[in-house]
Parts: structure tokens; sequence; C-alpha cells
């Protein structure tokens, strides 16, 4: 029996969810579903654009002659094309997904804009988890004019630095290579943006310097180097947070190895929410399943709904800082 989940959230969630925001105590957690906002219809998906974590499957294997009635999930996929074609071959097609000029979302717009609400207010800057590739997040904090940090893992198997992370200003192509996490504190999370990119970033003026975890090997590799973990700067602000997940599902195997590299065993502390695109296809069964998953980390409320609704629901209770200080001074007045 299929089942379409209702997300039944009123006025007091979206209040909630605000205020911890401009708190500054909200780390949002992106993953590849959050392509899927704005779209007018979100089963089709044409280039140049951004893919869910499925059409980047698709489009890797029609051009990897991947075997016909085999699962086509994007893990074992990545892993066939760079088994039989090279990982050059790989990372060039990736390259051609995520380097090409499309542009920034609601979700991303939304983030953008924070990093001035927080200023503003005095409270710790955005910190933003990432397993997605791209570099739509940072054009759209480019617009606004933001200085902010982007940390990333190099996943090249071979390269010198393998298994490392880097660490890169905004607007900057200097690179540091990041040698003691646990010491490293040219990162400023308390006043500026942070973009933590765990499963690499594409490079658009350098393509041989693309980092992608995604085949199977490199998340064994990604779990034996264990180096976002020991980023102590960024995992102590994880450890008094809520977490705001936005386009991921825990039955993805990738994610669960995520959550267990940075928290291990531990539950999250604080009350965090994953949200979701509904699908009419998902059985009741298949949706109990992802909510239990979510219960074993913590406590992580799932709820159902399109993306561009929730970030609007949301956004229109951030005020922009111009707007706060206009109501002050009328206030004083």
């Amino acid at each position: 029996m299929l089942h379409t989940p209702q997300s039944g959230l009123d006025q007091s969630h979206y209040r909630l969810v605000a205020n911890e925001i401009l708190d500054g105590r909200v780390i949002p957690f992106l993953g590849a579903g959050i392509n899927l906002a704005d779209r007018e219809d979100p089963k089709k998906w044409t280039p140049p654009a951004l893919p869910s974590g499925g059409e980047l499957a698709e489009y890797l294997a029609e051009r990897g002659e991947y075997p016909e009635g085999e699962a086509r999930d994007l893990v074992r996929v990545s892993q066939f094309m760079g088994a039989v074609l090279g990982p050059l071959r790989l990372y060039g097609a990736l390259h051609d997904i995520f380097a090409a000029d499309y542009g920034p979302n609601i979700v991303h717009q939304f983030l953008a804009r924070l990093p001035a609400v927080l200023r503003a207010r005095g409270k710790k800057q955005l910190l933003v988890i990432t397993t997605n590739y791209d570099d739509t997040l940072e054009r759209a904090l480019d617009v606004r004019g933001e200085d902010y940090d982007v940390v990333y893992y190099e996943a090249k198997r071979g390269d010198e630095n393998w298994g490392k992370l880097f660490h890169r200003r905004a607007r900057s192509d200097t690179c540091k290579r990041i040698k003691r996490p646990n010491d490293y504190r040219d990162l400023d999370p308390e006043t500026r943006p942070v973009v933590l990119k765990i499963h690499g970033a594409v490079n658009r003026k350098e393509p041989s310097a693309d980092s992608y975890v995604i085949t199977e090997d490199d998340y064994i590799d990604y779990l034996s180097h264990n180096q976002v973990s020991k980023l102590a700067l960024l995992t102590a602000r994880l450890m008094n947070s809520h977490c705001l997940f936005l386009g991921y599902s825990l039955q993805d195997w990738n994610l669960r190895v995520i959550l267990n590299q940075i928290w291990g065993e531990r539950r999250l502390p604080a009350k965090s929410w994953a949200v979701q695109m509904p699908d009419p296809r998902r059985s009741q069964m298949s949706i109990d399943v992802e909510r239990e998953l979510w219960d074993d980390r913590g406590k992580v409320a799932l709820m159902f709904e399109p993306l561009s609704d929730y970030i609007a629901k949301l956004d229109a209770l951030i005020p922009e800082p111009e707007t706060e200080s206009a109501a002050t001074t009328d206030e004083a007045a």
C-alpha cells in the first residue's frame, strides 16, 4: 500500500526553528535532495542544473555502459565506472556536471543571507555541512560579498594529500592543508561563515584539483582517515547545536557512514530536524523504517514537506538586518 506522508507542521514549528537559527544554534546539513527545490517538475532533470543522487547515478550509468537490470545506486554505479573506464573518466564526467553554469535555488539563497543577519545580532556565524560537491552556496555567498571559509576533503587516491582536509578562504585560489585538525586555528567560526564539504569539492578553474567521495572504495578510505571528526573547532559547534538535515535520507547507507564518522556512537545532543520531499511512491513501512533510523541518531524529527515550501516559511520569519534596525528605531521614537 502506497502512502502519501503529510508534514502536519504548524506555524509554531517554523517559529521555533527560526528563533534557534537567529540565535546561531542551528547547523544546516545539506544533501543532494536540495537540488530538487524550485524545480517545476522535481522528476525531470535537465543539465545545466544540479542533479539529485539518483539522477547523477543515471547520468553516470549511461556514460559508463552500466549493465542493464543492475541496481543503479550512485555508489555502485560510480565504482563500476571508475573500474571500467578509470578514475580520470569518472572525474571528468563529474566535473562536466558540477562545473556547469547553474544558479542558486531557494535553499542556497536563504542560507547566503543568514551571515549578515547573525552578524547584526552578534551571534555565532553560520556553519553549513554538506556532502554536495558543487559550489552553489559559495557563489551565493559571493554575490552577497561575504567573507567565508571553505574546508574540504581530498579524496583522490595516489595524491600526496589523499585523506587530508584543506582550507580555502572566499574567492581565493590558495588552499592550505590542515596538518593537525585538532590544533588548527586559522578558521574563525565565531565571526566568519564556514562551509564544510566533507565529501570533496569541484574546482572550476582546475579540474585536476577536483575531489569526490563517491565510490565504495572512497567511502572505505574516508572511514579509515576519519579527519572530519578531528577538526576540533567545528566539531565543538556540532556538539552544542541543532542540526537541520535538508535533502537526506538515512536509508542511504552513505549518510549513516557520515554520521557515524562525525558522532561515532553518540546520539545527537540537541533536538534536530530532517526535512524530505514528499514521495507518494513510498510505502508506510519504508517511512516507518526511516523514522526509526533517525530516532536511533537521537532526537531527530522526520518531516515531509516540499523543500521550497519549508524554506520559504522559514525565510519569512528571518528579517533582514536593515528591517530589524528600522523597527528598533521606530519603536524608540
